[in-house]
């Protein structure tokens, strides 16, 4: 029986696919996960965020204990240094060269012939060895290439020192005779371990893997969720049942596969499911104290804010402090950290004085008086109740009405005097900003919280 070794891609394939980046712990949970199944690989996707990306993998390569532990590397060799520095504590680490093979990709991608491609592969490829003993080539989009290309690309990579090649089917347009052919090919013009990483596009991925098999490839490419690829526990058991009879086993623990992988898929599931359009984007917001600035930045993007630098770190040091104490953040409470920690402004305008009726029977009245520099400004107006007679006032002061875009008021304390937080978001020329405000007295804490939000717009504006 021949022992078909196995790649996980699931960080991969959920990097590509999903609108929020994973949390921390969880792309650790789904490599340990990985891990503890069996899979003789894990493969991280390319680094994005240098910072933030090295400190990840660097502690998922020290956790995991029997997978060779694999990330791509980027088109060129400056590329090399920073993903080794992230694998080079991992038990058995590999470099990725992931290059494509076809036409299409070649020229759009990258703006290059077959001939320049051949010397970036081996380039790359020789560069990474001389840091790795252990390196892949992956031949992308493989299954539109040339095959006599796709078949000096693979000889090329050898020559240079790969110990392992994959052709990939990522558009998905191949049957399994089809690419199960390719691998035959590829197969006899090397002598390296031949990967194939097929897809689900057309529902066949089980058929051409097996077909791939009986052609002579070495490795399959799986993941354990994720969408138009070949899922672990579909492989795993139809190996385990039909394997005989193409004479090939994995050594994937099969009674563990499916109970962890559903306990792994459900400590993400917040936001698996990015097709289903009746969950909001906000709801898929979920912070915890592992949260990287570049996740508070996707964060506060879906809300709707665009963040500096130095506000992305403020609202990131908040955050921290905030889950050590209570583990995660969702969409409103982070909302409340951006306005409270971003873009602090100068008071151009001070709250000083409100007044208010208001009765059953009829409209509410606001007075507020607001001062700027040494003057004293007042402005009246009726509304819909107190607060918002009271913003109406407010914009009686400054001359200027601006969309209120959210107000939310929720209680910090208990009792009879409890302290309340107002959040008001206003929209100024297509921007958002936040501003909070704290009282007893909820319309003193939501007029704080406007004029805090004003005091935003009106810095930026000057």
């Amino acid at each position: 029986m021949k022992k078909i070794n196995i790649s996980d891609i699931t960080l991969k394939k959920l990097a590509g696919e999903r609108k929020v980046n994973l949390l921390f712990r969880e792309k650790s949970a789904v490599a340990n996960c990985a891990d503890i199944i069996g899979v003789d690989a894990v493969e991280l996707p390319a680094i994005k965020s240098l910072r933030e990306d090295t400190i990840i993998y660097k502690t998922i390569a020290k956790n995991i204990r029997n997978a060779t532990l694999s990330i791509a590397v980027g088109f060129n060799t400056e590329d090399i240094a920073p993903a080794w520095e992230c694998l080079k504590d991992a038990k058995n680490p590999r470099l990725r060269i992931e290059l494509p093979v076809s036409t299409i990709q070649m020229e759009y991608t990258y703006h290059i012939k077959q001939a320049k491609m051949l010397e970036r592969i081996a380039e790359l490829i020789k560069a990474a060895k001389e840091v790795c003993n252990d390196v892949e080539f992956s031949a992308l989009d493989a299954t539109r290439a040339d095959d006599d290309f796709l078949i000096s690309a693979v000889k090329e990579a050898e020559a240079n020192g790969a110990t392992m090649v994959t052709v990939c089917d990522d558009a998905g347009v191949s049957t399994p005779d089809n690419i199960a052919s390719l691998v035959e090919k590829v197969k006899s013009a090397v002598s390296i371990p031949v990967y194939v990483q097929v897809s689900d596009k057309i529902n066949m991925a089980v058929a051409s893997a097996f077909s791939c098999i009986a052609k002579g490839a070495d490795g399959l490419k799986c993941a354990m969720l994720g969408n138009d690829v070949l899922l672990m526990g579909e492989i795993s058991d139809a190996i385990n049942t039909c394997g005989a009879q193409i004479g090939a086993e994995i050594k994937l623990n099969n009674t563990k596969i499916h109970a962890s992988i559903d306990d792994m898929v459900s400590s993400i599931s917040h936001d698996v499911d990015e097709t289903d359009s009746t969950v909001s984007e906000k709801k898929k917001i979920l912070l915890d104290f592992d949260s990287t600035t570049v996740q508070v930045a996707q964060a506060a993007s879906l809300l709707g804010y665009e963040l500096s630098d130095s506000d992305i770190g403020n609202v990131h040091k908040a955050l921290k402090q905030v889950c050590d104490k209570k583990g995660t953040v969702g969409s409103k409470e982070f909302e409340a950290l951006i306005a409270s920690s971003a873009m602090q402004a100068p008071s151009t305008y001070h709250f000083e004085t409100y007044t208010t009726t208001s009765s059953n029977v009829s409209s509410s009245m606001s007075q507020v008086t607001l001062k700027r520099n040494d003057e004293m400004i007042c402005g009246v107006s009726n509304g819909d109740g107190p607060i918002d007679s009271a913003f109406r006032a407010i914009e009686q002061c400054v001359g200027h009405h601006y969309e209120l875009d959210d107000f939310q008021v929720q209680s910090v304390t208990e009792g009879k005097e409890a302290l309340g937080s107002a959040l008001v978001r206003l929209r100024n020329n297509g921007k958002l900003y936040s501003g909070n405000g704290t009282s007893t007295d909820i319309v003193a804490a939501s007029i704080r919280a406007y004029i805090n939000a004003l005091n935003k717009i009106v810095f930026e504006e000057a």
